[in-house]
């Protein structure tokens, strides 16, 4: 399942960038993210709880960032383990746009699900996946204009 999607954020692009760096600002904004913490420069691990449909899960699992190119895109890519549950992949390519004091983030996701989670039925979710993926962006919107005003 791939989607994209983009948001206008009132910051710098400088700011926004620090943002996408900071793993304190990631984890306030990853929906259900309970731990997250860098291993090596680029590699974090996380320990992330989620809904879909009426189930709960909790995933733990490794995002890397990669394709590097400051303070303009980068990809993250992420694994995620959840017990018996299955796995869940996904990869984001985030590109920052200025736009005179603002920026506009633009996104490129695709995710993946598969064990038993993926008998969900894939229109649950794609539309959960989506759900979160856009909530992740308007939080960090949310977070990094208020570090700007600040």
């Amino acid at each position: 399942m791939d989607f994209t999607g983009e948001q206008r954020i009132t910051a710098p692009r400088d700011v926004v960038w620090a943002g996408l760096n900071d793993p304190e600002i990631l984890k306030a904004c990853i929906p259900g993210c309970q731990t997250l913490e860098f291993t090596a420069p680029n590699e974090l691990v996380a320990t992330i709880k989620v809904k879909i449909g009426l189930i709960s899960l909790t995933f733990t699992g490794e995002i890397r960032v990669s394709n590097i190119h400051a303070p303009v895109s980068y990809r993250l890519s992420a694994e995620g383990k959840g017990s018996v549950a299955g796995f869940a992949k996904g990869a984001a390519d985030v590109m920052l746009q200025d736009d005179g004091g603002e920026t506009i983030l633009h996104y490129v996701a695709a995710a993946e699900v598969g064990g038993k989670i993926a008998q969900l039925g894939s229109r649950l979710i794609d539309s959960s996946s989506q759900k979160l993926a856009h909530r992740f962006f308007s939080d960090f919107n949310a977070a990094v204009s208020a570090k700007a005003a600040e």
